[in-house]
């Protein structure tokens, strides 16, 4: 049976991020980051060419899936929510209303979800992968909620210790 998983970056170091993927029975990541890199040395195995170093050696997959990353307008939206509020991206527990609707109606809606699934290993766990550290600030939980309510898919959220 197909399960999917997400996870952020903030809060791990790259052995423990690597751990919990392990943990949770990961077999492909799926990358939904616009620009596949982190600011600052505690995330530079964030990093994509790292990052998919680090997976191929833990025999994890990865894809990056840039049709479900929000576009820099949106990301810009979002940042200004942000500093209205007082909080950083990696400080951030909620996404701003206009943005997840924007994400839903202008990305996930358009975008294949049926074909995203077909093409999902059965025999293991997908993890969906951004930057945040909490699923409920971040386009992936918009992403999970679609694939849990569309495909029936279980949804577990990783998170650092």
């Amino acid at each position: 049976m197909r399960r999917v998983a997400t996870i952020g970056v903030y809060g791990f170091t790259a052995e423990a991020f690597l751990a919990e993927l392990a943990d949770g029975g990961v077999g492909l990541l799926l990358d939904l980051r616009q620009r596949r890199g982190v600011r600052g040395p505690d995330y530079s195995w964030a990093n994509s060419a790292r990052l998919q170093r680090a997976l191929a050696s833990a025999d994890i997959g990865y894809r990056h899936v840039k049709e479900l990353a929000p576009t820099t307008e949106l990301r810009r939206l979002q940042y200004r929510e942000d500093d209205r509020q007082g909080v950083g991206k990696r400080n951030r527990i909620a996404l701003a209303p206009e943005y997840a609707e924007r994400y839903t109606r202008e990305i996930l809606a358009p975008f294949d979800l049926g074909a995203l699934v077909a093409g999902l290993p059965s025999d293991s766990t997908t993890a969906l992968f951004c930057v945040e550290r909490d699923p409920e600030a971040c386009h992936r939980s918009l992403v999970a909620a679609r694939l849990r309510a569309e495909h029936g898919l279980p949804v577990t959220n990783l998170r650092p210790g």
